[in-house]
Parts: C-alpha cells; sequence; structure tokens
C-alpha cells in the first residue's frame, strides 16, 4: 500500500524564514519606490488585480475598490495552497502584509522629466522588486499568485503571465486614462516582465550541448572528472558519409558553458557542437525547477 505524502514543511529553519523575510522586504520596497516614486506621479495606468477591481468597482460602484481587490485575492490565496503549497500561502500573507505596508511608508520621488524614462525605470525597479520577492517561498499576493501557479501548472514563464495578463487588464481599463498613460505602461510592462524573468531563471539557466567529435571519450572525460556533469553517449550515423558517429549530450549550468567549449576547442578544434537554451531541467543535480 502507498505511503501517503508527508505534509510539506512550513518552516525549513530560522535562517531560512529570515532569508525569506529579507527578500520580500527588499522586493517590497522596490515595488514601492516603483509605483509611489513613478506610476502613480506619473499618472501610468494601472493593471493587474488592482485594474481589475477598478473595473469591477465601475460596474458596482456600491462596492469599494480595496474590498473588490480582497474578494479577488481570496480565491488566488486558496488556490495557491491547494496548487503550490500551504508554505508559498503562508510566506504570501506575509509579503501582501509587507507590501501593503511598504506602499503607506515609503516615498521616495524620483526625478525624470520623460516619460518613456519614467516607463523604462518603473519596469525595471517594479521587475526586480517581484523577481526578488519571488526569490523568497512567498510572494507579494495578486498577480504574482496567479503567475506562480501557472508556472507550476503548465510551465508557463513568470513574465510571460505578468505580462499577459496586465495587458489583457489595461485594454478594458482604457477608458479611465487616455491611450498615451496606456501605452507607457505598457512599455514598462514589458520591461518588467524580462526583468522578472532574468531575476528568477537568469543564474540558474541550463545549457544542453551536443557534440560530435571523434575524440569524444576524452570529452566525455573532461566532463564527468573536471564539471562533474552527467554524460549520455547516443549513437549516429553520418547523412554523406554513413560512417558510424558517437554523439554526446550533456546538460550544464551558464557558468560551466565557457569552461566546455573552452576544453572541447583545446581537445577537438573540428568538433561540432551545438549549445541550447532550456526552460526547465529536472534532475536532483543539474535540475532548475522552482523552489516554491
Amino acid at each position: 500500500m502507498q505511503q501517503p505524502h508527508s505534509p510539506q514543511r512550513l518552516f525549513t529553519s530560522w535562517q531560512q524564514v529570515a532569508l525569506d523575510t529579507l527578500f520580500l522586504t527588499i522586493g517590497s520596497i522596490l515595488c514601492a519606490v516603483s509605483i509611489n516614486g513613478i506610476v502613480i506621479p506619473q499618472e501610468f495606468a494601472t493593471g493587474g488585480i488592482t485594474g481589475l477591481a477598478l473595473i469591477l468597482h465601475t460596474a458596482m460602484p456600491w462596492f469599494e475598490t480595496g474590498w473588490i481587490y480582497i474578494a479577488i485575492n481570496i480565491p488566488l490565496f486558496l488556490l495557491a495552497w491547494m496548487t503550490v503549497g500551504r508554505r508559498f500561502f503562508f510566506y504570501s500573507l506575509l509579503g501582501t502584509g509587507i507590501f501593503t505596508v511598504t506602499l503607506f511608508y515609503v516615498q521616495v520621488p524620483i526625478a525624470v522629466e520623460d516619460k518613456i524614462l519614467n516607463a523604462l525605470l518603473a519596469g525595471i525597479i517594479l521587475g526586480a522588486g517581484t523577481g526578488i520577492s519571488l526569490k523568497s517561498s512567498g510572494s507579494l499576493g495578486g498577480m504574482d499568485l496567479l503567475s506562480v501557479m501557472l508556472l507550476k501548472r503548465f510551465s508557463i514563464s513568470l513574465g510571460n503571465t505578468i505580462l499577459t495578463v496586465n495587458a489583457l487588464v489595461l485594454l478594458m481599463v482604457t477608458f479611465f486614462y487616455s491611450l498615451e498613460a496606456v501605452l507607457y505602461t505598457l512599455i514598462g510592462l514589458y520591461v518588467s516582465s524580462h526583468i522578472v524573468n532574468l531575476v528568477i531563471t537568469g543564474l540558474s539557466q541550463r545549457k544542453s550541448v551536443m557534440i560530435i567529435s571523434p575524440k569524444y571519450k576524452e570529452i566525455s572525460n573532461f566532463i564527468l572528472r573536471k564539471i562533474n556533469r552527467g554524460v549520455t553517449i547516443l549513437q549516429g550515423e553520418g547523412g554523406y558519409t554513413g560512417t558510424p558517429e558517437q554523439i554526446i549530450y550533456t546538460v550544464v549550468t551558464l557558468g560551466e558553458i565557457a569552461q566546455l567549449k573552452a576544453a572541447i576547442k583545446q581537445i577537438d578544434p573540428d568538433a561540432f557542437v551545438v549549445v541550447s537554451s532550456t526552460i526547465e531541467v529536472m534532475n536532483y543535480r543539474i535540475g532548475n525547477q522552482p523552489h516554491w
């Protein structure tokens, strides 16, 4: 009889709790700087859950926007509990609380006159803040909850979810703002989505490498002993010559790819090498699965 899975541990260690809280705090401060210092003063449009709450408030003026925002977040938090885990749920509650406090108290004026530069800077700061908060065991709530759930369930990147959903909401709130404000906001959201992906997956990116060389044994030994990564030898055949070929297949980190290419060039300068980017890698040693 299969044993039931043990529940997810809420806290791994006090050091991890402190680190997660620090990430959530830094992320909240950066997001608050972007919102209070640029988005609100420049009168950019509002996307995400806030924008959706604004639309519903227009349709139901007796229902306050703040209560609508909370009402939308409740099912998102419940879904996060079921699809991601209770640790993510509780840390996201903590992150939402910290973010709410920073929105009240973090007021950093940013003196940039050009609208496009404001949009770019807002996107950079907001993306960095969101990405840093998502490096923790939780999030800042709202759109971040949805993006993590879609990543876990359908492997849709965080940035793509944030950009797509925000763009759809912005299309619905265009009657609240000028077209220019909406377009400037889209610029910021586009930049923000890329920064989020860079912060979350930039340093954990994996590269798959295929190498065809008669010196495949020497190259394989280098990968196994010097880089300490696994190697698979595939049997192939030259399409033109018909001669048997041994193809090395391996997956390395972004930081190891330069070392591998330098070694291949030294062992066999004529080797045929293909380096490809990966979306996800599942393995206990080289995997880059989400940490939530």
